[in-house]
């Protein structure tokens, strides 16, 4: 399941993405994205550290996106936030660990339908960025998505 961390730093990365080429104060970003401000900011400041996000400092400073909305996958963003996008650690690609009860993963049943689950999901979210999520709302001019 996504977590309302990952949620809410989609929501505000995709205001940001309408907004790319302009800063944005923290509090904007919570106010369009409908995040609550103070949770928001610490999500900021976790995308900043992974470079998804920068920010200027100062009375007429706020965030902007490091690099363009296309070059930010979906899929990125949700491992930042939540980690692994296998519903089981043996089948991750990025945060394997093999299970402590299974004899024998090659020939695990449930590890192979786990694996192709993972890589439907992986599939959709690494071939989906932020400029993708913008031309999916109907409502993007209003600064309504959700």
């Amino acid at each position: 399941m996504l977590s309302m961390k990952a949620k809410y730093a989609l929501r505000a990365l995709v205001v940001l993405s309408i907004h790319e080429k302009k800063l944005l104060q923290g509090k904007a970003i919570a106010k369009q994205a409908d995040v609550p401000a103070k949770f928001l900011e610490t999500i900021l400041i976790e995308l900043k550290n992974h470079n998804i996000v920068s920010s200027k400092r100062g009375i007429f400073g706020g965030y902007f996106l490091a690099r363009p909305a296309r070059d930010i996958a979906v899929g990125q963003i949700i491992r930042l936030m939540d980690g692994s996008l296998a519903p089981l650690r043996c089948a991750s690609v990025s945060d394997y660990k093999k299970c402590d009860d299974c004899e024998d993963e090659n020939t695990c049943v449930i590890r192979k339908v786990m694996l192709d689950v993972r890589n439907a999901i992986a599939g959709v979210l690494d071939h989906q960025n932020l400029a993708d999520m913008l031309k999916l709302s109907p409502k993007q001019k209003q600064n309504v998505f959700w």
